[in-house]
């Protein structure tokens, strides 16, 4: 199996529920980490689920604010880097 480090999702959230990386097919994925950051002034909420399975629900972050997790926000002003690896 050949292994690929990449840029899983680097986009920001487009709806309030956007789906950001999907796996493709005959390939595994691992997420490494991801970071979340509100652009805005104003505080807002994300709520990140991976499988399906939500992990962050409604969580808040601050306005300017970045945080780090080593698929979902409430406003277009919150931002997200995804990294992890494909192995096909």
């Amino acid at each position: 199996m050949a292994t690929t480090t990449k840029v899983l999702a680097r986009t920001a959230a487009a709806t309030s529920s956007t789906t950001l990386y999907t796996t493709p097919s005959a390939t595994t994925t691992i997420v490494t980490n991801i970071a979340i950051t509100n652009t805005a002034a104003t505080a807002a909420t994300y709520t990140l689920a991976l499988g399906g399975v939500a992990f962050a629900t409604t969580s808040a972050i601050a306005p300017n604010d970045t945080i780090v997790i080593t698929g979902l926000a409430s406003a277009t002003s919150v931002n997200f880097h995804i990294c992890g690896v494909e192995i096909a």
